[in-house]
């Protein structure tokens, strides 16, 4: 199946190719960083934008 691709690619295909890769590869390497994370850490940044105490305790460090 690859055989048939690798030997018809014209000048354009070429680019068409080399994006799917990038992107195939991108997607592939976050989706083990994604697995590999630690269930804590995914609950600590998932309460980040509700929790208030950093805001205060960032407000009183500016002051």
């Amino acid at each position: 199946m690859f055989k048939q691709f690798t030997e018809n690619i014209n000048g354009h295909q070429v680019y068409l190719l080399s994006s799917l890769g990038i992107f195939l590869i991108f997607f592939i390497v976050v989706a083990i960083i994604l697995f590999k994370l630690g269930k804590s850490h995914v609950e600590h940044m998932s309460e980040l934008p509700l929790s208030d105490s950093d805001i205060h305790s960032s407000e009183k460090a500016l002051q």
